[in-house]
């Protein structure tokens, strides 16, 4: 079965200027393939042909340059939220000192309580107190690229609007390179400098569109005329998709 199928973009990697790629389409389209691509982890579908490059070199296994937040919750649930995030400096040897104050300082950063959430453990967080978790672990690396697989995506929706005003506050500081899958368009038009929409699998790519960063919080910039329109186009883009796709199915 073919998953995606010329599915091509080049994304400039350049240092403090990191670019936010959205990647949007139906289930099944193919977007988290090509996230574990780019992150050198073993896809469901090996490639049958094409390349990955990152930084003019192909790419390989998983690395520091690269690191990846998903939509499951994967904190270590025998070690607290500090060891958590601590957990890569660690992998680093990095000293029990540094490991402790780095920690608790992008704890701090990602709206979490220092003093009543580091020794706490993931079964006593809630959905978005862990996803924080995920995301403290990752950014304290401080990778080039970044990949997230709909993060956000088992969040309620008061607190998913929280997380993407977060990320966006974290991304502007760390200016890393951000691919991130989503299923909503409002999250894709919200977060992404490009919004690459899918089509149904073999998935390539529909539209490709640029997007103005957002200068409000989601639920503000969510009722601006300007931000609807975007909106609008890519949902009767997606609508038509999924029309044809039910046509082919009948």
């Amino acid at each position: 079965m073919t998953v995606i199928r010329d599915v091509t973009f080049c994304v400039p990697d350049l240092p403090q200027k990191g670019e936010f790629i959205a990647i949007l389409g139906p289930s099944g389209c193919g977007k988290s393939t090509v996230l574990r691509l780019i992150a050198g982890l073993r896809p469901h579908h090996p490639p049958t042909e094409g390349t990955v490059l990152i930084a003019g070199g192909n790419v390989g296994p998983p690395g520091s340059d690269r690191s990846m937040v998903f939509q499951d919750y994967t904190s270590f649930d025998n070690r607290t939220v500090e060891d958590n995030v601590a957990f890569g400096l660690e992998c680093r040897g990095v000293s029990a000192r540094e490991r402790r104050e780095r920690a608790r300082e992008w704890i701090a950063k990602v709206g979490l309580d220092v003093d009543r959430d580091a020794r706490k453990y993931p079964g006593e967080l809630s959905g978005g107190m862990r996803q924080r978790v995920a995301i403290a672990r990752t950014l304290i690396l401080s990778p080039r690229i970044i990949l997230m697989d709909e993060p956000f995506g088992a969040l309620d929706p008061t607190t998913r609007l929280h997380m993407q005003e977060l990320l966006v506050q974290l991304w502007k500081e760390a200016q890393a390179t951000v691919f991130f899958v989503t299923h909503s368009i409002e999250e894709a038009v919200y977060l992404g400098d490009r919004v690459y929409v899918f089509s149904s699998a073999p998935g390539t790519i529909l539209r490709e569109m640029a997007v103005p960063p957002p200068d409000r919080p989601p639920k503000d910039m969510q009722r601006d005329p300007a931000f609807l329109e975007y909106v609008y186009e890519i949902r009767d883009l997606m609508d038509t998709l999924m029309s044809s796709t039910r046509a082919g199915d009948d």
